[in-house]
């Protein structure tokens, strides 16, 4: 038989989904890998040193769904600066499990903005107080963005956002962005420095490319809930690890997450043990433990973020492009 492929720009990705959708299904992603029933490898690393980036290799196979792809996906943080290009790029292959056969390549920017926010979104869920109204943003880059656009789908009731960022014009820009987009809703205020981000919100979210820690124990309070999602490789961290001695931790993959997401340098360190993790966010979403325990309970969700998310992201994305007749067929293989 004749093989053709789909061939997906990002843009035309980006028009095909909602926040809503992607929300419901990373959720059932995540359920699906707590109950044990997807095949998905930790991320596979290639480091461009000199040049300062890298390169990911991100498989999965979600067997009760039967959905399966492969993402492969840059982070380069010196690509807005230096070559004018995203920071992120990413492309999608959705593979058809019974044959093998390429269904569609896709843009997987976009997919790969939309899922991590929509992690947070879900964490949220299950692990911040629901009668939180105030939101602290230690970074204003694209994650920033969509990890706030996931929170505000989550919470309705959301009243307050503060951002920080290092760069002025950048918390401006996007605290003025946030603002138009908002209305009245949500009152969002640029703040000087982190603390003033993270002192008395009742979620946290961190998504900088630090390798310090940026929040500081004295600035938790109890309840509070933090999401980290800038520690994505070896050597990168935004916590201090007190909070993580003191937290209920949740990871999404514990392989990823020892090997670089938040937990990476205190584990390296001794700070902190396996032990020390609660749970996967998968076992939590399939009832196999329990999330958010009492009002006082100090929260940290680390998303290193999950090949299954994409997967089946991509997968709505693909379905929404054929009924829509979106793309173009291209024989590949």
């Amino acid at each position: 038989m004749d093989l053709e492929t789909l061939i997906l720009t990002d843009d035309e990705v980006k028009k095909l989904l909602s926040l809503s959708e992607v929300i419901e299904a990373v959720e059932s992603a995540f359920k699906e890998k707590g109950l044990g029933r997807v095949q998905m490898p930790a991320k596979i690393y290639l480091y461009y040193r000199k040049y300062g980036g890298d390169l990911r290799a991100m498989p999965s196979f979600l067997e009760d769904f039967d959905i399966s792809a492969v993402k492969v996906v840059n982070v380069h943080p010196q690509n807005p600066a230096k070559n004018g290009l995203p920071t992120v790029m990413a492309v999608i292959i959705l593979i058809d499990p019974s044959t093998g056969a390429p269904l569609a390549i896709m843009g997987g920017t976009t997919i790969t903005d939309m899922r991590t926010g929509a992690a947070g979104g879900v964490a949220a869920k299950y692990l911040a107080r629901k009668n939180s109204k105030v939101v602290g943003l230690v970074g204003a880059g694209a994650q920033a963005r969509t990890q706030l656009a996931a929170l505000l789908e989550v919470y309705k009731h959301l009243e307050t956002v503060r951002v920080w960022s290092r760069t002025e014009a950048t918390k401006k820009s996007f605290a003025d962005e946030i603002q138009q987009d908002c209305g009245d809703a949500v009152q969002v205020v640029p703040v000087t420095g982190v603390r003033e981000a993270v002192e008395g919100s009742d979620i946290v979210v961190t998504a900088t490319p630090s390798r310090q820690p940026l929040v500081m124990s004295d600035m938790v309070s109890a309840g509070m809930h933090i999401t980290c999602i800038g520690a994505d490789a070896v050597g990168k961290e935004e916590l201090d690890p007190a909070i993580l001695q003191k937290a209920k931790i949740v990871v999404d993959d514990w392989a990823q997450a020892s090997h670089s997401g938040e937990i990476n340098v205190p584990l390296s360190r001794g700070l902190i043990a396996k032990d020390d993790v609660w749970a996967d966010i998968g076992e939590i979403v399939a009832g196999l433990k329990i999330g958010r325990q009492n009002k006082d309970e100090v929260t940290v969700f680390m998303s290193t973020g999950m090949a299954v998310q994409d997967a089946v992201t991509a997968k709505i994305a693909y379905s929404k492009a054929l009924a829509a007749k979106v793309g173009r067929f291209i024989k590949i293989v």
